[in-house]
């Protein structure tokens, strides 16, 4: 147990029932104005990571250059259409990710990779920081095998930055992108909203050797 949480993943048959109807959605992106159901745009490509909080993870995201459309869920456990209230018991299976829409002639997927790695400690279990539960573990989820491959090969030279620095063993889930359902509008794009807002994410300093000669 995590501070009164689960510290593993529930069954189907121990999770909390969820519910058919998925959460509804009546604000836009707050940056950008798209609608946050849209399609993927021809040409364009998506990507979902968890790494802690997702208000913070979301704004490292939507800072990228080649991002078209960022959105927060909640992607990996049983309970279908949770919300964050049942999120938070630890009791629905779910992290905390971000889905982003990218543009891979502007953006590549080892480029959004970097920002992952760089922008948590990915060595940290079924926590981050000062937030514990199953929610807040480190995961990568990949729509196609050519993005598995990408993150495998990541986190196995990323791992001997962190050894070399002093981290344990990384403890990222690297797994096929589960159904992401979406976060009720007051966490999508929260940081922009709420300026002052908390944002409990933090790197390990540690620089990522994607696209980098040494």
């Amino acid at each position: 147990m995590l501070f009164g949480k689960p510290a593993t993943i529930p069954t189907k048959a121990d999770a909390l029932p969820g519910r058919d109807e998925a959460m509804p959605l009546a604000e836009p992106h707050f940056l950008w104005g798209r609608d946050l159901r849209s399609p993927v745009p021809e040409g364009m490509e998506e990507a979902m990571f968890g790494m802690g909080c997702f208000w913070g993870v979301e704004r490292m995201f939507w800072n990228t250059d080649g991002v078209w459309l960022t959105m927060v869920g909640y992607a990996g456990g049983p309970t279908p259409n949770p919300t964050y209230r049942e999120v938070c018991t630890g009791m629905t299976g779910h992290n905390e990710v971000v889905r982003v829409i990218y543009d891979p002639a502007k953006v590549s997927y080892e480029d959004l990779l970097r920002v992952f790695w760089e922008g948590h400690d990915p060595t940290q279990g079924m926590r981050q920081g000062n937030d514990r539960g199953t929610q807040y573990r480190s995961g990568i989820y990949t729509y196609t095998d050519a993005q598995k491959e990408a993150a495998k090969a990541s986190r196995d030279a990323y791992a001997e930055r962190l050894q070399a620095a002093g981290y344990g063993t990384i403890t990222t889930e690297i797994i096929d992108a589960p159904p992401f359902y979406y976060a009720e509008d007051y966490h999508q794009q929260y940081l922009e909203k709420n300026p002052g807002g908390y944002c409990g994410i933090g790197g390990t300093g540690v620089t990522c050797p994607i696209g980098l000669n040494a």
